[in-house]
């Protein structure tokens, strides 16, 4: 049973990693998911520190993830309703493939740009590509952040394997 749990864990470390790249998998979530299952029901393989700073590390992620898209709208001269197309289109793009959320994220920037703050094309288009820019910055950012959750687990469980 025990090395059921190890497998499965690792699984979940692999599908995490594999998701923060990947649209539809929610990565760094999955990584969690796989602490958490075995700080429960493996608790002497796990300190309560290594959870928590795990845990950090995912928060981290998700502020990031958000952020980015956000900011990049934002630095580029988007405005409010650039940013909810920026989500819009993400949202909208993330059930295809990358290049389709990363191109959802830019048309829906550029048209809730110049539909709904009535913005020039010149405008909604630096809005579009800021947009754009961030949710690739975002998508590292949350691959950095999985490696980081991956290898603080490592860290804490290695010793205790040895």
């Amino acid at each position: 049973m025990t090395i059921a749990l190890w497998i499965l864990v690792g699984l979940l470390l692999l599908a995490g990693l594999i998701g923060s790249a990947v649209p539809l998998l929610p990565g760094t979530t999955l990584i969690m998911l796989g602490v958490v299952l075995q700080k429960w029901l493996l608790a002497d393989t796990l300190s309560w520190a290594a959870v928590g700073w795990v845990a950090a590390v995912w928060l981290l992620s998700l502020v990031a993830d958000i952020a980015c898209t956000l900011l990049g709208a934002r630095l580029f001269g988007g405005t409010k309703w650039g940013m909810a197309g920026a989500s819009g289109g993400a949202l909208a793009g993330m059930f295809f493939s990358l290049p389709a959320l990363i191109l959802g994220t830019l048309l829906g920037a550029v048209a809730a740009e110049k539909l709904g703050a009535k913005r020039t094309s010149s405008e909604a288009w630096k809005s579009g590509a800021g947009a754009a820019l961030g949710f690739l910055f975002g998508t590292v950012a949350r691959v950095a952040c999985a490696v980081a959750m991956i290898a603080l687990y490592a860290g804490a469980v290695w010793p205790a394997r040895g």
